[in-house]
């Protein structure tokens, strides 16, 4: 298991060549709904190894989405995906990313994604529950790892056709390892999407925001929208 100081100096190293990371070959996708089933296949498409984390791998769904998801793709426990992985995935709840972390085992030196948003409340008067943000409490409880936020301000469909959107998708990413958020910009980049750095870990809270304004539009009273970070040209 590579130590935080090491992976930043190794990962920049095989970036500065133009090489996939070893530790980028197998991808712990953590649930297997709407955002952990658009994901996991895009990913596979890359060339990664996929091992999925479900409460209930044997479950039909779940079968049917490994077969979509690239050569060795498989499905366990979320304990045993995250011990196999390098890049873990917690696409779940966002209510449930402390109790799901901790309960995942050593993730020292892991990447860990984190599309979720702490929402709370009934639309349209959803608010943004915690404190801090989900990715700061998720690095809280592992704090050996290197978590990125990413993912969390689409619509999981605009994950699986970027195109939909007529135009650049842009992704915020907030974390603290530099060499950490090159990873995710290749995943991202590979996926036909921009990505955007957007600064350190605490500036997830206001990533996570992004979200809950078109959630309590889209299916509230308001009028609802969309809306696609674009780079400056």
């Amino acid at each position: 298991m590579l130590s935080r100081r090491p992976l930043t100096a190794i990962a920049l190293c095989l970036f500065a060549l133009s090489v996939v990371p070893a530790f980028a070959d197998t991808i712990a996708i953590i649930g297997t709904g709407d955002v952990g089933s658009a994901l996991g296949p895009r990913f596979a498409e890359q060339g990664h190894t996929i091992v999925y984390g479900s409460r209930d791998p044997g479950r039909s769904s779940v079968n049917e989405l490994v077969a979509r998801s690239g050569e060795g793709a498989s499905a366990t426990t979320q304990a045993d995906a995250a011990a196999q992985a390098s890049i873990v995935v917690l696409a779940i709840p966002g209510m449930l990313v402390e109790e799901i972390t901790r309960s995942l085992g050593d993730l020292s030196g892991k990447i860990i994604i984190d599309p979720t948003n702490p929402l709370q409340g009934k639309v349209p008067n959803l608010v943004h529950a915690a404190e801090t943000s989900n990715a700061e409490i998720i690095q809280a409880a592992a704090p050996d790892a290197f978590v990125v936020k990413a993912f969390n301000t689409l619509n999981y469909k605009t994950m699986i056709d970027p195109g939909s959107a007529d135009g650049p998708v842009s992704i915020p990413l907030a974390g603290d390892d530099p060499a950490a958020k090159k990873v995710v910009a290749e995943l991202v980049a590979g996926m036909g999407l921009e990505p955007i750095d957007v600064g350190p870990l605490e500036n997830a809270h206001w990533v996570e925001g992004m979200l809950i304004l078109w959630i309590n539009n889209r299916y509230g009273t308001r009028e609802s929208f969309d809306f696609h970070l674009r780079k400056t040209r």
